[in-house]
């Protein structure tokens, strides 16, 4: 059975990684980001629910009075 030929995978392996990055810096450089950002005023609102407005109370098995 012949041996595989390995000799030329360096190469190709490093051709590959080199023209990935080459390919990503050119997409990177072709977005334009803005210079400065500044962060949008959030304008908060209070939200009612139904559990703020109710009173409840949790009882716990150990408070319950003995039956």
């Amino acid at each position: 059975m012949p041996q595989l030929d390995t000799s030329t995978w360096l190469i190709t392996i490093a051709s590959m990684v080199l023209t990935l990055f080459i390919m990503m810096q050119l997409k990177v450089s072709k977005h334009s980001f803005h210079s400065n950002p500044e962060p949008l005023e959030v304008k908060s609102s209070k939200h009612t629910t139904p559990w703020e407005i109710k009173w409840t109370k949790i009882y716990s098995p150990l408070s319950l009075p003995l039956q």
